[in-house]
């Protein structure tokens, strides 16, 4: 079987060594990796491909050219556009699809939580802080001027992502370049340090960055969390890796 692994995550890396045996050959599986090359180049002994799929004239046209069995998409929780793509490219050509999909954190007794659906409604409810600690990823031009306007009735941002924001940002915002994970002490530091009075987040799960709601839940912060976008209908989503796996390598035994 020749599949695709649609990566960028950490679990995408666990689950390309877990499929190859920390690199020993497999006669019965030959895995692509995708990642967007934003960030970083993962470290599997598979082929790699970096910088999506326009160079090849998109997803489908390089699913055909390359003769993929089947596609496992484990970008992150976050990727709606990917995700929809490859669901729709792989009905189209009656290809298995597999979404592994990280469980999302849930709030523990302490936390103050509000879960927006949208970040416009998001955004709107951050007015009334003095300092706001954004790790959600990329700001839009909204957020920017939303941001702007709020820094000059005194607030202050600071902002955490792991390329370089593609906006160009307010005088109220700062910008840190960061790849988790992250320690708790490091995120009590720089919470206290900025005087940050609410967090906004996203509901990635996993461990890598789940330190920061902890930092949050011990300083008495609210956190502004952005609701994962829905997943489409009727796909096998697998939430653990040795289940994703040992269900892939037996499908792909068959082959």
């Amino acid at each position: 079987m020749k599949l695709l692994l649609l990566g960028g995550t950490a679990d995408a890396r666990r689950l390309a060594k877990r499929l190859l045996r920390n690199g020993e050959s497999r006669p019965d599986i030959e895995i692509i990796y995708s990642v967007a090359g934003l960030v970083r180049m993962p470290d599997v002994d598979c082929e790699v491909i970096s910088g999506g799929f326009s160079q090849f004239g998109g997803l489908q046209a390089y699913i055909e050219q390359q003769n993929i069995d089947a596609v496992l998409d484990a970008t992150h929780p976050y990727a709606e556009m990917m995700t929809a793509t490859a669901r729709a490219v792989t009905q189209q050509l009656n290809l298995p699809y597999w979404r592994f999909h990280r469980a999302p954190w849930q709030a523990q007794a302490g936390d103050n939580w509000q879960m927006f659906t949208d970040w416009p409604k998001l955004l709107a409810a951050l007015k009334e802080f003095k300092s706001v600690f954004l790790t959600a990823g990329q700001i839009d031009e909204a957020a920017v001027a939303a941001f702007s306007k709020y820094g000059e009735q005194g607030q202050k941002q600071l902002l955490r992502t792991a390329v370089q924001p593609k906006q160009q940002l307010p005088e109220s915002m700062s910008w840190i370049k960061a790849i988790g994970p992250f320690d708790l002490e490091s995120e009590l530091a720089r919470m206290q340090e900025h005087q940050v009075d609410v967090l906004v987040s996203k509901n990635s799960g996993g461990k890598a960055t789940e330190a920061k709601l902890e930092a949050a839940r011990r300083l008495g912060i609210p956190v502004m969390m952005l609701a994962r976008p829905a997943l489409p209908d009727g796909i096998t989503i697998f939430e653990q890796i040795d289940g994703c796996s040992v269900h892939i390598l037996n499908f792909g035994s068959k082959k």
